[in-house]
């Protein structure tokens, strides 16, 4: 396991009392959007699905900033930092085939079978069994997750800000509660829409400065092919079988095990992106929130990959045994660098938009799945729906002090990203497999789902705690150990989820309708609203259109 690491002691930034009036400014419209969301909450169904009432463009911007947390500023940095170019990997086929999927096959099921979470879905394709199970696995996923973001912005306040840890951790967790609780997931939507402007306004001067203090992309690119070779600035370079490079995997692993494996897992149902699908006031909505989204997060890789490979040529040794700044330390370095008073209270605050945004997002899925998969329907059934909105909000603050709790495991990672990527192929890619195979094969029997999720969940975890860990086969790093284990957890899944549908009989076909590929549910025949039925609002167009523009992206770093 890569030893612990924090931001570098030496790394504070010559803040003034501009930079804290940003803050301050931020915080109070941030609330102000809690307390003006309050109005709008009176079921369960506006506190958990903000009523499924938003349009479009909103839960599109909701649905990539909720994406943009640690995973994507410091984790990605660091990725660049670490392994270079190879970074786009984890957005033209890591993210972008898969948010097209899940605008184009899957939410038309979702949606049209009027869950509200993740878990329902399979609660009613497969059995309560798959339904428990998973239930179980995501929110102890969503808290590990939240505690991530929340662990990151400690660690980056404490070092840019001088503030104690203790007190980032508590304010940081009070506004995100505080919106939250107030406003369910409306609050969090408004806000992460308000978050995705200001990460952006954050991004944009340390991208363009950085190019600027390396002498442009040509500068760059020069110095970095002297340090580092020629490979670390192109996309497929060294990726051939048996050939080594800094990412330690190959084009295989990069395809299914990142590509298909990791990435559908993760976009198709992690919760903490649905959601805000699921929000949208029609079905053609909810499947034009990914596909809008896609488009952003094909342009997003250069604000979070340049910054990254702009410090590994300003410090060659980043990350090595012995130096004073770590992965995790690119995006702080060249904010001390580079930015000037005004401009840097701005790039503050974007990044602590950032892991609330992440965190946010985290805490109110927990709550949702919590609260209507956990609570209502095994614990406390049949109360009045005033109750569940009640505990629907006990939950998010018990939610929160849990993810201060879990925000440490973080520690153990000198590249948060890689972290992350290890929780995903645990939780993301079993329940994936689970959900492919019983949407596209109708002999899946209600028993398989339970089954198919605990194999490819306990061997994701054997392959890379005991397999991985113990050196049993040859993985040079921590990413391309979790591509390895992503594809082990797959493969395991399915193969149980077959082998136990062969022998337990299969749901009746009058049940899956609209759960099944090729069925439909009266919620799926859904005529389109007046306006979205426009030839530029085609879920077709938008899906392959980004599919077609992140491909062409790969041409310049192919070269």
């Amino acid at each position: 396991m890569d030893t612990p690491t924090y931001l570098a002691a030496g790394l504070r930034l010559p803040t003034n009392g501009l930079d804290y009036a940003i803050l301050g400014i931020y915080f109070a419209v941030v609330l102000g959007i809690g307390f003006a969301a309050r109005r709008s909450v009176k079921t369960s169904l506006d506190f958990f699905l903000s009523g499924r009432s938003l349009p479009a463009w909103i839960t599109g911007l909701a649905f990539i900033s909720a994406n943009l947390a640690a995973t994507e500023i410091l984790g990605m940095a660091a990725n660049s930092a670490q392994y270079g170019a190879y970074t786009v990997h984890w957005y033209w086929v890591g993210a972008i085939p898969a948010m097209v999927f899940l605008g184009l096959v899957m939410m038309p099921f979702y949606y049209g079978s009027k869950v509200r979470s993740v878990p329902e879905f399979l609660l009613l394709r497969f059995d309560k069994g798959a339904h428990l199970l998973s239930s179980i696995l995501f929110a102890f996923a969503a808290i590990l997750i939240a505690g991530v973001n929340l662990y990151a912005l400690a660690i980056v306040v404490e070092a840019l800000l001088g503030w104690p840890q203790w007190v980032a951790i508590v304010v940081a967790g009070f506004f995100v509660l505080a919106y939250i609780t107030l406003g369910g997931l409306s609050s969090a939507i408004y806000n992460e829409v308000l978050q995705f402007f200001v990460i952006l306004a954050a991004l944009i001067p340390i991208t363009v400065l950085g190019l600027k203090k390396v002498g442009g992309w040509g500068g760059l690119t020069d110095k970095l092919t002297q340090t580092h070779g020629h490979d670390f600035v192109t996309a497929w370079g060294g990726t051939g079988i048996g050939h080594a490079n800094p990412l330690g995997a190959n084009w295989l692993t990069i395809v299914l095990g990142l590509g298909f494996v990791l990435s559908f897992g993760y976009w198709t149902t992690n919760f903490a992106e649905v959601q805000r699908a699921l929000s949208a006031k029609n079905l053609s909505a909810a499947q034009r929130t990914p596909l809008i989204a896609a488009f952003p997060k094909i342009f997003i890789v250069f604000l979070v990959m340049i910054p990254g490979l702009v410090a590994a040529v300003l410090v060659p040794k980043i990350g090595t045994p012995g130096s004073s700044l770590q992965y995790n330390d690119a995006i702080p370095y060249l904010m001390q660098e580079l930015l000037p008073n005004g401009v840097l209270g701005i790039a503050v605050t974007g990044l602590l938009a950032a892991f609330m945004a992440g965190m946010a997002a985290n805490v109110s899925s927990f709550n949702t799945v919590f609260t209507n998969d956990i609570w209502a329907r095994y614990i406390v059934k049949d109360r009045e729906d005033a109750y569940y909105v009640r505990f629907g909000r006990l939950i998010t603050a018990i939610g929160v002090l849990a993810s201060i709790g879990t925000a440490f495991l973080a520690s153990s990672f000198s590249n948060i990203m890689s972290y992350l990527q290890t929780l995903f192929s645990f939780f993301n890619v079993p329940m994936f497999v689970v959900f492919i195979v019983g949407m596209f094969w109708k002999r899946a029997s209600a028993k398989s789902g339970f089954w198919g999720l605990l194999a490819g969940t306990v061997t994701a975890m054997v392959n890379y705690f005991v397999i991985y860990k113990h050196g049993i086969i040859g993985i040079p790093t921590d990413q391309g150990a979790n591509f390895v284990s992503a594809i082990a957890g797959f493969v395991a899944g399915a193969v149980v989820m077959v082998a136990v549908s062969l022998f337990t009989k299969p749901k009746p076909e009058d049940q899956l309708q609209g759960l099944v590929y090729g069925t439909r549910s009266p919620g799926m025949a859904e005529p389109p609203s007046a306006g979205d039925d426009a030839w530029y609002r085609r879920p077709a167009l938008l899906g392959w259109g980004a599919v077609v523009l992140a491909a062409a992206c790969y041409i310049p770093f192919s070269l």
